[in-house]
């Protein structure tokens, strides 16, 4: 399997910023972009790495992560918490439910996709 990444976010802009940087990089990039049925579009094809919003439509963020944790097809595939909720208290639920990193909106460029190598290796 090749190196897949999963970007599960509703503002297009950002996603297709995401799609490009990652691109360039060699990463197949996938989009979904409601919350609602995300943790079943993971685990049906589980990705080399999510990069997971907070705030969707239809459910957060946190709840998929959630729920990503606890199935076991999707336990160990690393989560990139990216968002605009950069509060302590929003870095330390992500903590909690499992993310593997989190990154606040907006981005560096070269930010994402050192973190997208880094997360790639562990």
């Amino acid at each position: 399997m090749g190196k897949r990444v999963l970007v599960i976010e509703d503002e297009a802009n950002i996603s297709e910023a995401i799609r490009f940087i990652l691109s360039r990089d060699g990463w197949e990039v996938e989009i979904h972009p409601d919350g609602t049925d995300a943790a079943s579009v993971v685990t049906a094809c589980p990705p080399s790495l999510v990069i997971l919003d907070v705030m969707l439509p239809g459910r957060s963020g946190f709840d998929i992560l959630r729920s990503l944790r606890e199935a076991e097809p999707t336990r160990a595939v690393p989560v990139l918490m990216l968002t605009a909720k950069g509060q302590a208290a929003d870095r330390e639920l992500a903590a909690r439910f499992g993310a593997t990193r989190f990154m606040t909106k907006p981005f560096a460029n070269a930010d994402l996709l050192a973190a997208v190598r880094d997360l790639a290796v562990t």
